[in-house]
């Protein structure tokens, strides 16, 4: 795609998300990450006009008097979107890829946090990091970040074919029988090496260049193993969202005869007989025990977790996680 293209397009990214931001989202942004402070400062004794969702109802219950929770004032945030781009990103088995929603989703929380003075970077990843942006403010700053993620997800369109493009819109044109897909089309003198996702690498490599607490969005379809250690170790240190993108055709195949299936990331192949139920029932499975594993990793952690389906609108579930988010704050 032409630079002038890709400006059209981010042009027409920042127009959508900024009039989702000016409705809703700075709002629900300010009131989840700035509102009364980021940080707890101290317990006083309560005095007429504090906010009574501010008692700390432990240190009142041990001293028989009225304490409320103090907090500092607000103050400048960093926000660090740390995104996927690996091929696995790149399945979409409708109007869009994980990829888009990807983008969408951080065009939206970059225009959020500018919206609200505060900082924003970027860290694309995929093997490891592939392009760092350092938190900056300002509007330019945040259209800068948009147009990165842009461009990379149009480059990666371009240069070879979406597996859920080419299975979905093969299988509804090609007559019934044995059917192969190819999960990626690309050409031969331009075939590069392929490195499978790597969230640890990602995270480490933000542990080294981000020296202060920011709060981080992890942006990924989470198709890797041996990261949980060290997620965890970052949310230690920082704030960290992490952002499930996924698409429901993942989990189930239709009967379509015999399918060669390629791993966008690794080019292993496999024929399948998709007509077997045994197939699309294990299928289903593992999907639905990998979500779980998921959860209950991030669960046990303390981490946050949002998740966006490809399909859908992004703006609703970031609100839904941002009230959410709100309402276990105000029990706190």
């Amino acid at each position: 795609m032409l630079p002038a293209e890709i400006a059209q397009n981010v042009r027409r990214i920042q127009v959508v998300t900024g009039r989702q931001v000016a409705d809703v989202m700075a709002g629900a942004y300010l009131s989840v990450f700035r509102g009364r402070g980021m940080e707890f400062d101290e317990v006083r004794p309560y005095v007429p006009g504090d906010d009574v969702r501010t008692i700390d109802w432990n240190v009142t219950a041990r001293t028989g008097e009225p304490h409320v929770k103090r907090f500092v004032e607000e103050r400048e945030l960093t926000v660090m979107l740390v995104v996927d781009v690996s091929a696995s990103l790149e399945f979409g088995s409708g109007r869009r890829s994980k990829l888009e929603a990807a983008v969408e989703l951080a065009a939206l929380l970059a225009m959020s946090a500018t919206a609200n003075a505060d900082k924003v970077g970027l860290l694309l990843f995929h093997g490891g990091a592939d392009l760092y942006i350092p938190p900056r403010k300002g509007g330019k700053h945040a259209v800068r970040v948009i147009r990165e993620i842009y461009a990379r997800s149009e480059a990666a369109a371009s240069g070879r074919a979406s597996a859920g493009d080419a299975w979905w819109g093969w299988l509804r044109e090609i007559p019934r029988g044995v059917r192969t897909l190819f999960g990626k089309l690309r050409e031969k003198s331009v075939a590069k090496p392929r490195s499978s996702t790597s969230i640890a690498a990602a995270l480490e490599f933000c542990q080294k260049v981000l020296p202060r607490k920011t709060v981080m969005f992890l942006v990924s379809d989470f198709m890797d193993e041996g990261y949980v250690e060290v997620l965890r170790h970052a949310h230690r240190k920082h704030d960290v969202v992490s952002v499930v993108v996924r698409d429901e055709r993942e989990a189930q195949m239709p009967p379509a005869g015999l399918v060669t299936l390629e791993d966008a990331e690794t080019g292993r192949t496999r024929l399948v007989d998709t007509q077997s139920l045994a197939f699309r029932t294990e299928l289903a499975r593992t999907a639905k025990a990998r979500r779980q594993k998921l959860e209950d990793d991030l669960r046990s952690s303390g981490i946050d977790l949002m998740t966006i389906d490809a399909e859908l609108p992004v703006v609703d579930p970031v609100l839904r996680f941002f009230r959410e988010r709100e309402r276990r704050r105000m029990r706190r």
